[in-house]
């Protein structure tokens, strides 16, 4: 063979173990997802890189944080959505009902679970447009909140007015249901549980417990919903505007309430938090924002109201970590 045939053998070897090379790189980084490291459009080797816990995406793999109620609405209706077709039997469904900047207690609590039956009826739409809506078990915190719900003139009036509401949930389609009977034996302390496998139907597909945060034996019926029904039957629990950060974080003492501890250690984890938004004020005014299935993001406010993204993670971290890691460090 002369020397020019090895010179041209010579370079479709070469070429030929270029080619094999990157898609065994494309291969395996579709696989590994990791870092590489690149010379003139030639692959090199996978460069291992220690996992950092900061990871800030391109913007465009992430969902944009909501401009007003009309978008937390699409979000976490598609949010759940996506939970659900996932599989996911306990879902939490969480933001501040009276201004996307606001923090629980900035606004009195009437006013919130009022302003909060209003999204929750725009939000059950998507289940009226599925064909589902017969089949959704809607769950007040009690049986006043649900009258309310349905007719306010059952409601009682309170200093200035009447509840700030309307009939939202009259004539609906849905199932309308309640968590509590409030008592003076519960009150104290001495609760009777709710039979719930008495009045949850075998055709009820999705059950929905509405802002079940005013009072704690509120949350302790959810998980008794659970244990008691929904556990066995598959039908997923969809927690909206429950506020359970404040039993994830201690809140309440296990000491006087533990029940409450043993929820946040055996129940609470269970939940798929499908769309969430807290908002954090100080120095550096923040938020903490989710879509399922996207990642946790931690978003900056600037003086405009504008937000950046500048943390983002997979898992949920605490409120603790956001405020005393993540912030001070960006």
């Amino acid at each position: 063979m002369s020397l020019k045939c090895l010179h041209v053998k010579s370079l479709q070897i070469a070429d030929y173990r270029e080619k094999c090379s990157y898609s065994c790189f494309q291969s395996r980084y579709s696989e590994n997802k990791r870092s590489v490291s690149w010379s003139f459009g030639r692959a090199s080797r996978p460069v291992h890189r220690k996992k950092f816990k900061k990871i800030v995406p391109c913007a465009a793999n992430l969902v944009a944080f909501p401009s007003e109620y009309g978008a937390v609405t699409r979000q976490s209706q598609l949010a759940v959505e996506a939970a659900i077709k996932d599989g996911k039997k306990l879902i939490e469904v969480e933001f501040p009902a009276l201004g996307l900047a606001s923090v629980p207690g900035d606004s009195e609590g009437v006013s919130e679970m009022n302003e909060s039956t209003r999204l929750l009826r725009g939000f059950c739409e998507m289940f009226v447009k599925s064909g589902q809506a017969e089949n959704v078990r809607v769950f007040f915190p009690d049986a006043k909140e649900m009258a309310v719900a349905k007719d306010p003139s059952t409601g009682v009036k309170i200093t200035g007015g009447t509840w700030e509401t309307d009939g939202t949930f009259a004539n609906s389609p849905f199932k309308l249901d309640f968590l509590t009977k409030p008592t003076a034996l519960l009150e104290l302390g001495i609760d009777f549980k709710e039979k719930f496998n008495e009045r949850v139907e075998a055709t009820d597909e999705i059950l929905i417990a509405a802002y079940p945060s005013f009072n704690v034996n509120e949350i302790i019926a959810i998980e008794e919903l659970y244990s008691s029904v929904a556990a066995a039957s598959g039908q997923p629990i969809v927690v909206y505007n429950g506020e359970m950060d404040r039993v994830r974080s201690g809140y309440y003492p296990k000491l006087f309430y533990p029940k409450l501890g043993k929820l946040a250690e055996n129940f609470l984890p269970k939940f798929e938090t499908a769309y969430y938004i807290h908002n954090f004020k100080g120095t550096k005014s923040a938020v903490l924002f989710r879509a399922y299935p996207g990642p946790w993001q931690v978003l900056l406010r600037g003086s405009n109201g504008e937000t950046t993204v500048v943390h983002t993670q997979e898992t949920m971290p605490t409120l603790k970590e956001v405020a005393l890691d993540i912030l001070p460090r960006v």
